[in-house]
């Protein structure tokens, strides 16, 4: 069973920021071979959430909730990742739809639109999303922006 936190940057315990940082690393510099500005200003914005998973006490799943005109002109997300040995029980999809609820709690009836990795379409796709920009590179990785259509 996974639980989940959502909260504001500057409500992050030393520990669980440093978990989250971890998290994201491993799977996007690390396993993706892709050296990025990780610490891009965005975590500690006004209005920002942390979506933190936890299995038992391990952090297995997170992802950073972006309010309008963060990085979009609409609500976002970004930072989507789960922890290696989680992975293949559907953990992504349920990071998804909990990343979803918590969009909708915090705005409303909002449009949400994301930055995907290309080879991610399909699973974007099933929670609703459709692709409304040509391929660019992010990164040196493919990536399409996407809308949550309602």
């Amino acid at each position: 069973m996974i639980t989940w936190q959502c909260i504001p940057f500057s409500q992050l315990s030393t520990i669980e920021l440093y978990e989250l940082l971890k998290l994201r690393v491993d799977v996007f510099v690390v396993e993706q071979t892709c050296p990025y500005p990780e610490l891009d200003d965005n975590d500690h914005q006004n209005g920002v959430r942390h979506l933190l998973g936890y299995s038992g006490k391990e952090l297995v799943a997170c992802a950073r909730l972006l309010p309008p005109g963060t990085t979009y002109q609409h609500v976002s997300f970004g930072r989507i990742a789960t922890k290696k040995n989680a992975r293949g029980n559907g953990l992504g999809h349920l990071l998804l739809t909990e990343a979803l609820a918590a969009c909708e709690k915090l705005w409303p009836a909002q449009t949400i639109d994301i930055g995907a990795q290309e080879h991610l379409h399909e699973f974007y796709q099933s929670h609703g999303f459709k692709q409304v920009s040509d391929m660019y590179l992010e990164d040196d990785i493919p990536h399409i922006d996407m809308r949550l259509c309602k």
